[in-house]
């Protein structure tokens, strides 16, 4: 495994030039003035979309909203919204709105009742901003019973809140994904280092480190970390003590072509969002953001809070970095299919993992 120093940079959330942008949250006009044209939509980087919407959010009535989501192909950031005046706003502020049906508070509720009615091993729900549904998979172990419980309690949300797909995959935490680490027969990845109270961690999916706790970075080699806490199922992340002397500590993830990708911040993606994901099994491969706030429920157990993508990964990259840039984003821990036929990967949000560990990119 290559190594380099610790480079000491601190976590920040991720935003570079939103300022602009954030600039643009006006004051609606009074109802007399004479209204003017229609600003047009702001270009915007992910990161700047990330900040605008966390601020949209923030200004405007829960009731008004839906969730947003990044175009990339325009470099827009879609604002789903419920009324004209909120429509007003996000259009001021350089975005673009967008008319839907159901407030985010009715689809979150749905997520709620669905874990009360259909918590089934093999299912995954998660909130689309861009159809403005729950949408819910299950995965090829769902029995035709187990289908039934569904769909009762998918038609009891009301029409048009959720659907229902399929997967042809196995929904499982990816064990077996940066550089590999090994720890009693089994194989995993390195996620990101982090530094905590001045000492060089670093962090890896829960399900790695709940069962094993002593990692090196060879099989069979001398050990290089200790876990120091792990959560698995609920959430799904592990923070592991460097104990190896000798060893370097980059922050960067491996892009397995001779370079590396510095990672400095951390930060939430957006719906939308290009993203890559580095693993020990598959190495690096890219796609998309398809949902955010995940639940995906697991044989060992359900884990909520995720982040839900259409990037491929297998046995092996668990704990594996997901990134955009020099940001830090999630790390691997599981889902179905493979890197030959594609599939759907799920990934504990890095930003919560630094916050309950004390930690920060470094």
């Amino acid at each position: 495994m290559k190594h380099r120093r610790i480079s000491g940079h601190k976590a920040v959330l991720a935003g570079g030039g939103a300022t602009a942008v954030l600039a643009a949250l006006i004051v609606l006009p009074h109802a007399n003035a004479a209204p003017g044209p229609a600003p047009a939509p702001r270009s915007l980087t992910p990161a700047a979309a990330v900040t605008l919407a966390a601020h949209l959010t923030s200004a405007l009535d829960a009731e008004d909203t839906a969730g947003s989501y990044y175009d990339a192909g325009s470099d827009r950031l879609v604002v789903n919204v419920l009324g004209a005046e909120a429509a007003d706003t996000v259009r001021a502020a350089g975005a673009v709105p967008r008319t839907v049906a159901h407030t985010m508070a009715e689809l979150r509720a749905a997520t709620r009742t669905l874990g009360l009615q259909a918590r089934i091993p093999g299912t995954a729900w998660s909130v689309d901003p861009r159809t403005n549904q729950v949408v819910v998979t299950a995965d090829r172990t769902v029995s035709a019973a187990g289908m039934d419980r569904l769909d009762e309690a998918v038609d009891g949300l009301g029409a048009g809140t959720a659907r229902i797909q399929r997967s042809k995959g196995e929904f499982k935490p990816f064990i077996a994904g940066g550089d590999a680490i090994f720890g009693s027969g089994a194989r995993c990845s390195l996620g990101f280092n982090v530094v905590k109270d001045g000492q060089p961690y670093f962090l890896t999916a829960g399900h790695c480190g709940v069962d094993i706790k002593s990692w090196s970075d060879s099989s069979g080699g001398r050990e290089i970390g200790s876990v120091e806490a792990a959560t698995f199922p609920g959430h799904d992340y592990a923070l592991v003590r460097y104990t190896g002397s000798g060893v370097d500590h980059p922050s960067a993830v491996d892009l397995y072509n001779g370079s590396t990708q510095e990672i400095t911040s951390a930060a939430t993606p957006a719906v939308g969002q290009a993203v890559q994901r580095s693993g020990s099994t598959t190495q690096v491969h890219d796609g998309t953001v398809t949902g955010l706030d995940a639940t995906v429920n697991y044989q060992e157990g359900s884990v909520s809070g995720l982040i839900q993508t259409d990037v491929c990964a297998e046995p092996g990259d668990s704990g594996g970095a997901l990134f955009s840039g020099a940001t830090a984003l999630g790390l691997t821990s599981g889902g179905s299919g493979d890197c030959t036929g594609g599939g759907e990967t799920f990934f504990q949000p890095v930003t919560d993992a630094l916050e309950v560990y004390g930690a920060e990119i470094g």
